[in-house]
C-alpha cells in the first residue's frame, strides 16, 4: 500500500510528459523543509514533480519520519507527486523502499556487467509489479560523487546505444536513466560548462522510441548561487553544471525525467550561511532554515521552467 494514495507512480507522469514534449523534475531531499519547498514550487508552478530519496537519505531521516513528511507533502499538494527511490544499489533496499510505500524506485545495476544489470533490474521489476510501483534502472555509469554515489572519471562511460531496446525489452523497466555527459555532484566535467552528447542520446532514442528516458545528475549549477556560497565563507571550486540550452535540446530528444540535487543544495547553503553571517545573534534554527527553504523553492521553481 502506498503511504498516501493520492501518490502516484513514475510512469504515469512521465508517460504523459513525453506526449508533452516536456520533463519532469526529479527533486531530492533529505529534509522537512527541501520536502516544503519543492512542494511549494510544484504548487506554484502547477506542475507534477517526483520527490526522491537516496538510501543514504533514508537512512538519516529513517522510513518513519520519511512517510509521516511525505503524507503531509501530499496533503498539501495540488498537484500529482511521486516518490522515488534514488539510486537503489540492490534488490533489498528497493523492497524496502516498496514496502514502506515508494511509488517508484531505481534499481542501479550499471556497474555490473549487462547480463548482471538485466538479472538484477528484472527482479526488482518483477516484485514492483506486484505493488504497481514504477521501476527505473541505468545503462551507462556517470562520474562524480553525491551521497552513496562514487564514480571516478576513468570508469563512466557513456549508454551503449545498441543495448537500449534490448534492455528495456528483457527487464521490463518504467524508464532508462542515460548516461550522455552529466555527473553527480558541483564539478560536472574538468573544464566547465561539459557538452551533453545529443547524439548519442538520439541514437537511443531511435532504438527505444518513445520511451522515458532520465537525466542524472543534471544540475545547472548557477553561478550566482554560487558565488553566494563563496562570499560567506563556502569553498566550491570549479563548481559548474549543465547549461539550460543542453537540457531543453535532451528534452527534445526523449528525455522525459530530469534530477536535480546539488541546485538544491547551494541554494540552501548560501542563503543559510548568509543568514548567519549577517545575524550574528539569532539561535532560532527557524530563521535560518526557512531562509534556505525560500531559495530553495525559488531555484526548484528556475529548474521547473527549464523543463517545460
Amino acid at each position: 500500500m502506498f503511504v498516501n494514495e493520492k501518490l502516484v507512480p513514475a510512469e504515469k507522469i512521465l508517460n504523459e510528459a513525453l506526449s508533452k514534449k516536456i520533463a519532469i523534475g526529479a527533486f531530492n531531499f533529505t529534509n522537512m523543509e527541501a520536502i516544503q519547498a519543492i512542494v511549494t514550487a510544484a504548487n506554484k508552478m502547477q506542475t507534477p514533480v517526483i520527490l526522491q530519496a537516496s538510501s543514504s537519505a533514508i537512512t538519516y531521516m529513517g522510513f518513519g519520519y520519511l512517510k509521516a513528511m511525505i503524507s503531509a507533502a501530499v496533503d498539501e499538494s495540488k498537484v500529482p507527486l511521486a516518490l522515488h527511490l534514488d539510486h537503489g544499489k540492490d534488490f533489498e533496499i528497493c523492497k524496502q523502499a516498496i514496502d514502506n510505500g515508494f511509488s517508484s524506485v531505481m534499481i542501479d545495476a550499471s556497474s555490473l556487467d549487462y547480463e548482471d544489470n538485466i538479472k538484477v533490474t528484472k527482479e526488482v521489476v518483477n516484485y514492483a509489479k506486484n505493488f504497481g510501483v514504477s521501476v527505473e534502472a541505468e545503462l551507462g555509469t556517470l562520474a562524480g560523487v553525491e551521497d552513496e554515489v562514487s564514480v571516478s572519471e576513468g570508469k563512466a562511460f557513456y549508454t551503449d546505444p545498441s543495448q537500449a531496446l534490448d534492455f528495456v525489452e528483457k527487464t521490463g523497466i518504467s524508464s532508462l536513466a542515460v548516461a550522455i555527459g552529466t555527473s553527480h555532484g558541483p564539478n560536472k566535467g574538468r573544464l566547465g560548462n561539459p557538452k551533453l552528447s545529443i547524439e548519442t542520446l538520439k541514437e537511443i532514442k531511435k532504438k527505444v522510441g518513445e520511451f522515458p528516458l532520465v537525466l542524472h545528475g543534471a544540475s545547472s549549477v548557477y553561478a550566482d548561487l554560487v558565488e553566494i556560497c563563496n562570499q560567506y565563507g563556502a569553498d566550491l571550486k570549479n563548481a559548474f553544471g549543465i547549461t539550460d540550452s543542453d537540457i531543453k535540446e535532451a528534452i527534445k530528444n526523449g528525455i522525459a525525467k530530469v534530477n536535480v540535487d546539488t541546485d538544491i543544495r547551494i541554494a540552501f547553503l548560501g542563503t543559510v550561511r548568509k543568514y548567519l553571517a549577517e545575524n550574528k545573534s539569532n539561535i532560532d534554527m527557524r530563521k535560518y532554515l526557512g531562509a534556505g527553504r525560500e531559495a530553495a523553492v525559488e531555484v526548484v521553481k528556475r529548474r521547473i521552467k527549464t523543463f517545460l
